[in-house]
């Protein structure tokens, strides 16, 4: 069957001849794909930075965004059955018996770096016809999410994010709203950096939660992505329009920041305005490159005398991909023309070299199985 994957040795970008899947568990599930997005992580590893095949293979399979199928189910799988709709998610635990948050199923806060990644790292991903997965590993999406449902995986950041956020600002008297209250972050107000998938989707996080919200992006408007986050209530500022000082002007106390950019120097500089109690999260991952100059002193004495919070976040737990089916329903209901629009183009998979190696266009490209 048909896949897409690298071939580090050879520094290749292929569609491979993969075995088909199958059931070698009792819990194990054979899943059709429908969709997955092309993200990033991806287009990295196509430039052989990084990415890791499993033990034995030569090639690496990508994907780790995706929608599939169930169409097999082992003896021991209790909650699929074959027509149901699901997401997979990612990183896999490793096998240290010493590594609590592995033991605990938080894998994604895994102690020893030994765990494993589809698509990713030593574990061949979801861009191929057919793959097979433990049923844990497996979170149903409705029927109803069908055409966004590719989105759960890249909204698991935010949704992963703002878990830590919230738990860690209890530390305070931070959250204005009610406890009850479906939008916890009236009151306060969230910076987004950069209109991508990830800052869009985070943006609508945000709004959904009843943050005052800004996205901080490089290009002017009128542009396709600020039309979008203004859609949805946001208020887009270009960097090359209003420096970090004029978008604190803007915003007032920043509350919370939600970098999605990975751009360190534009990340710093934001850092420096975040406002009395404040969270700053970082999502994104700099490309190698000589070191930049920071207002260090003034960052410092900030975090200290502001009581700031800084924290990094990568991958997501299992409840991040529950939120994440949930809270993309409430985006579907609230903004259905704006989440449908975060995927801009579903491409067939002889499209897959140009998504993967030339200059990225429009926001979210999926490239379809079905």
């Amino acid at each position: 069957m048909q896949a897409v994957g690298v071939i580090p040795s050879q520094k290749k970008v292929e569609i491979i001849d993969h075995s088909p899947p199958e059931i070698r568990h009792d819990d194990a599930v054979r899943v059709r794909c429908l969709e997955v997005g092309i993200c990033g992580t991806d287009r990295e590893i196509c430039t052989f930075v990084y990415g890791e095949p499993p033990e034995g293979s030569e090639y690496l399979i990508l994907g780790h965004e995706s929608l599939g199928e169930v169409v097999e189910v082992g003896a021991a799988v209790k909650h699929l059955k074959p027509g149901d709709l699901v997401v997979p998610s990612v990183r896999r635990p490793c096998s240290n018996d010493e590594c609590q948050p592995c033991r605990a199923g938080l894998q994604d806060f895994c102690a020893t770096g030994e765990f494993v990644e589809r698509g990713i790292k030593a574990r061949h991903g979801f861009m191929t016809q057919e793959y097979s997965e433990h049923e844990q590993y497996l979170f149903p999406a409705p029927p109803s999410l069908r055409d966004v449902a590719v989105l759960v995986e890249p909204l698991t950041i935010a949704e992963k994010a703002m878990a830590q956020v919230w738990q860690t600002q209890r530390r305070l008297p931070w959250q204005r709203a009610d406890e009850s209250s479906k939008q916890p972050g009236a009151g306060l107000t969230a910076v987004v950096l950069g209109a991508g998938p990830i800052g869009i989707l985070g943006t609508m996080k945000m709004v959904a939660e009843g943050f005052k919200t800004f996205v901080y992006s490089r290009s002017r408007k009128p542009n396709p992505k600020a039309e979008l986050v203004e859609a949805v209530g946001a208020q887009y500022v270009s960097a090359l329009d209003h420096s970090v000082d004029e978008l604190l002007a803007m915003a007032g106390n920043i509350d919370v920041v939600y970098e999605a950019i990975g751009v360190s120097s534009v990340a710093f500089d934001v850092l420096r305005v975040l406002g009395t109690n404040g969270a700053f999260v970082f999502t994104g991952i700099p490309a190698p490159k000589s070191p930049i100059e920071v207002n260090a002193d003034e960052i410092m004495r900030n975090v200290v005398l502001k009581n700031q919070l800084i924290l990094g976040t990568v991958n997501a737990d299992a409840q991040a991909f529950r939120s994440a089916l949930v809270d993309l329903q409430v985006f579907l209901d609230r903004w259905p023309e704006a989440i449908r629009s975060v995927v801009t183009g579903r491409h067939s998979v002889e499209d897959c070299h140009s998504l993967l190696l030339d200059k990225s266009q429009g926001i979210k490209n999926v490239i379809r199985f079905d």
